[in-house]
């Protein structure tokens, strides 16, 4: 590992990942996905599979879930009057009304300047949009609406399609509105799914309840941040983009009494690390309920407060996910894990296998 003036390197976690790797659709039936686990207290690793779950937790882990919903950001549609094609990918979820305004990333972008309108349809059912403001990056204010005055949220889980990642090089499709979603998936608002969830069927809760596991819920709202690449060439110059979060008053009991009582607290995913992360825990080791945005970027060097496991997916090169697992289990370490599941020919990214940190 590389250091100036105690700076970490981007290149430090890079690594060559096959392209036959990187999981295009989900396994055939939701959990049937293989796992790796990895112990921080042990050289090996154990390849098993996710249905084995429950073998590598203990009566009393807190399991913490991340609730969030995502809904079908990406709409397809016409430039008026031109008839040209444009697609929209939300990055917020509209209020209930049959109007709202949104932040939303479009192409073509040079095409839709301020002023510019579309129309989105499919199934005959439409929605109507008209070009506020631009940004950087092909960002830009929109206004959705309603010719018939429906509920804009309504319609776009109508029209819209499953925001899918870029990796995934194919078109969305019915399967996608069921598997890119949890089971507990509760709370709209996020246009990427926290995909560590995604193993989870409702067997699998219950049989983790059966086994003592206590389990309590969070909600982070995934942004399109987290496919965000590290530019930089330092780690410490990069900046995460923030997302809303909130942990209710049971959850914060929840997490108290473990801290307290020094049992492990599992986060199921880096978007669940990130919110309880970001909480603030007193020295009696009370931790308090907040709604918020998460700023945080956790790499190597953080000091956890909360999170003592980790169950999360196998992530990009040189991205800040990669880092967050490494601040948790060692760059070296992880890296050395990555090596083995390529190897191993694991599944990569959001419809991969899974990895258990402990």
């Amino acid at each position: 590992m590389s250091y100036v003036e105690g700076l970490m390197d981007v290149a430090d976690f890079d690594f060559e990942l096959p392209e036959q790797l990187i999981a295009q659709n989900p396994s055939p039936i939701r959990g049937g996905s293989r796992l790796l686990v990895l112990r921080r207290d042990a050289a090996e690793l154990v390849h098993t599979e996710f249905a084995n779950l429950p073998d590598y937790l203990r009566a009393g882990d807190l399991l913490v879930l991340n609730n969030t919903k995502v809904f079908p950001a990406r709409l397809l549609g016409n430039r008026v009057p031109s008839g040209g094609a444009v697609e929209c990918l939300l990055l917020t979820s509209p209020e209930p009304g049959a109007s709202a305004i949104c932040d939303a990333l479009v192409h073509p972008g040079q095409k839709l300047p301020p002023g510019a309108r579309v129309v989105f349809e499919r199934d005959g059912v439409q929605l109507h949009g008209d070009v506020l403001a631009q940004h950087f990056h092909g960002r830009r204010t929109i206004r959705l609406w309603s010719p018939d005055n429906r509920d804009v949220g309504g319609l776009i889980d109508r029209i819209g399609h499953v925001p899918l990642p870029p990796y995934i090089r194919r078109d969305d499709s019915p399967l996608d509105r069921d598997r890119y979603q949890t089971v507990f998936a509760r709370q709209r608002g996020s246009v990427a799914a926290p995909t560590a969830g995604l193993h989870f069927t409702d067997r699998m809760l219950e049989a983790l309840q059966h086994r003592g596991i206590e389990r309590t819920e969070v909600t982070l709202h995934v942004g399109y941040g987290t496919f965000k690449p590290v530019r930089s060439e330092r780690v410490e110059d990069h900046v995460v983009d923030p997302e809303p979060f909130s942990v209710s008053a049971d959850a914060a009991a929840a997490l108290t009494r473990a801290k307290r009582e020094g049992r492990r607290i599992i986060a199921v995913g880096t978007t669940t690390a990130r919110a309880l992360e970001s909480l603030a825990v007193g020295k009696d080791g009370r931790v308090g309920e907040l709604k918020g945005v998460a700023r945080i970027f956790i790499h190597p060097g953080h000091q956890f407060r909360l999170v003592s496991g980790l169950m999360t997916n196998f992530h990009l090169p040189r991205s800040s996910l990669l880092m967050l697992v490494a601040a948790l289990a060692g760059r070296e370490k992880v890296l050395a894990a990555y090596r083995e599941a390529i190897e191993r020919r694991y599944k990569f990214y959001s419809y991969g296998d899974a990895m258990l940190i402990v």
